[in-house]
């Protein structure tokens, strides 16, 4: 059983910032890319960003220069830092881990979703 949980959502001005993080537990043999997705009111889900366990990293133009993406791999957590939030940002926030479970099970797992809210 592996589970995968998000926090740090919340309600926040326009250029606040907020710190969302995500813990993947459970039978685990090893976490590979671990991403956060949004979805706006409306909208389809999209790619926010992404991470390898060797730290590469990839952004959503829409976010880049505002949000990082980091990870520490010996607590398979996922963090994403939100700067200079735009109430365009508003969304449930999802994290997305792709995980060993065994020897050659592989999978992608998803959290319940975080709400983030930008609004003056």
């Amino acid at each position: 059983q592996v589970q995968v949980v998000e926090s740090g959502g919340g309600l926040v001005q326009p250029g606040e910032s907020l710190r969302l993080s995500c813990v993947v537990s459970g039978s685990i043999f090893s976490v590979y890319t671990m991403a956060w997705y949004r979805q706006g009111p409306g909208k389809q889900r999209e790619l926010v960003a992404n991470i390898i366990s060797g730290g590469r990293t990839n952004y959503a133009d829409s976010v880049k220069g505002r949000f990082t993406i980091s990870r520490a791999n010996a607590k398979n957590t996922v963090y994403l830092q939100m700067n200079s939030l735009k109430p365009e940002d508003t969304a449930v926030y999802y994290c997305n881990a792709d995980v060993q479970v065994t020897g050659v099970v592989r999978r992608p797992y998803w959290g319940q979703g975080t709400q983030v809210t930008v609004s003056s």
